[in-house]
């Protein structure tokens, strides 16, 4: 028997504005872990923790952006640190190990949540007209700077989890603010941030994202982006968090990811997500422990990838730098991170790195048995069989995701002078 030939086809499920899947990590405190002695390992090696996930596969490095001032960054560095000065070098770093990035525009002086959009201290006193000048400025001038820093994002979020709108209580749209006005104003801030990306004059745009929290609430998702879009409001990606003890079980978020891609036609990035590997009782029958965090990311995964009309086409683990640390709240992220609390390097992020991996058919040779593996990137393609390039029968044997995070199935050659194999979404 000959194996002539080995084929792959990769099939691109999302709108050709990104033509791969994202695995990437929100890795914004990376700094400031490590002024605070924290290391990171892998293989019993201090590394960048940036390049040990870059090793492991993943491809696309996530940062937010606050508009604090030095002053407020000093006098508490956890929840004011994260401003231009901060995250220009980490973003160049980021840039420099060959990532992607993600830049993540909370328009205020600490963290934005759907519980807390507050404008800066220095724009409360802006009256409507100044605070759309503002908005615009700030991204522009941001944007600017980092581009002369070879620090380029290749995704802007504008604003972070802006379910009920931002800057309140101008771009307010919650409850009583549910109203045609409020929502003409949201929408007018929205258009002066966006317009902003575009005075940059970056040598290569980035892709604009609009984000909110209701990763597995269809109706919540529906309600915002309907209203969005009869504001006009021109974006290029759906940005969702899901956490499944807040966002509710897989079918939820299949449910919301399905709906929004066939009602709004966009991709869709789960900009947000996490998982506990300790320290925690188990969810949706999971447990808080290192195969916890495989399997939570492997059903993640085949969540997305099981319904060919989902558009979904990223994942960003937040949180992923988080260890201990004495004094502070960090909110139980230190059990919820990709490195464990002496800062090795978890195993999850093998299977996180194989959904955003290259999508590749390999081979390999045990007796007269055969063994083809590809990654998770290819989860929901079918391998086919064929001796003569036009008639392409599916392999019915059992195909299974290994220890190696690699999706893997045996096979044993016809009697036949050549073999064909590929991945096809084959129907």
């Amino acid at each position: 028997m000959v194996f002539a030939i080995v084929l792959m086809i990769a099939v691109n499920f999302v709108s050709t504005v990104t033509a791969e899947l994202i695995a990437g990590a929100d890795m914004s405190n990376l700094v400031f872990f490590e002024q605070l002695g924290k290391s990171y390992l892998d293989n019993n090696q201090t590394n960048d923790a940036i390049l040990i996930l870059k090793n492991h596969g993943l491809n696309c490095i996530r940062l937010r952006l606050f508009t604090s001032s030095s002053l407020q960054a000093a006098k508490d560095p956890y929840n004011y640190i994260n401003n231009l000065d901060y995250t220009l070098p980490l973003a160049a770093r980021v840039k420099n190990a060959g990532l992607k990035l993600l830049l993540d525009f909370h328009y205020s002086d600490t963290w934005a949540d759907p519980a807390h959009q507050f404008k800066p201290s220095t724009w409360t006193n802006l009256t409507f007209e100044e605070l759309k000048t503002q908005v615009r400025l700030y991204t522009s001038n941001c944007l600017v700077k980092l581009g002369a820093n070879n620090a380029v994002p290749d995704f802007v979020q504008i604003g972070n989890e802006i379910t009920g709108g931002f800057l309140w209580p101008d771009g307010d749209v919650r409850n009583y603010n549910d109203t045609p006005q409020q929502w003409m104003k949201f929408g007018q801030l929205l258009k002066n941030a966006i317009a902003g990306v575009s005075d940059a004059r970056l040598p290569k745009p980035p892709k604009i994202l609009i984000h909110i929290d209701q990763g597995g609430n269809w109706k919540t998702a529906r309600w915002f982006f309907d209203n969005l879009l009869q504001q006009k409001v021109e974006f290029d990606i759906i940005g969702l968090s899901y956490y499944p003890w807040w966002h509710g079980s897989f079918d939820d978020l299949q449910n919301c990811l399905t709906n929004a891609s066939t009602r709004y036609q966009k991709p869709i990035f789960i900009v947000e997500t996490a998982f506990p590997w300790t320290n925690s009782t188990p969810i949706f029958g999971l447990s808080a422990s290192p195969s916890g965090q495989i399997e939570f990311i492997k059903t993640l995964i085949k969540t997305i990838k099981s319904d060919k009309t989902n558009k979904c086409f990223g994942i960003i683990w937040w949180g992923a730098e988080y260890q201990p640390l004495q004094g502070y709240n960090l909110g139980g992220y230190q059990y919820k991170s990709l490195f464990d609390h002496k800062g090795v390097v978890l195993p999850v992020v093998d299977f996180l790195g194989s959904f955003g991996s290259n999508l590749k058919l390999n081979i390999y040779y045990k007796g007269k048995e055969v063994h083809l593996k590809w990654p998770l990137s290819g989860f929901g393609l079918t391998l086919v069989r064929s001796s003569n390039l036009f008639h392409w029968t599916p392999i019915t044997n059992e195909v299974e995701i290994g220890f190696d995070a690699f999706i893997g199935a045996r096979i044993t050659p016809e009697s036949e002078p050549s073999e064909f194999y590929k991945l096809s979404s084959f129907q």
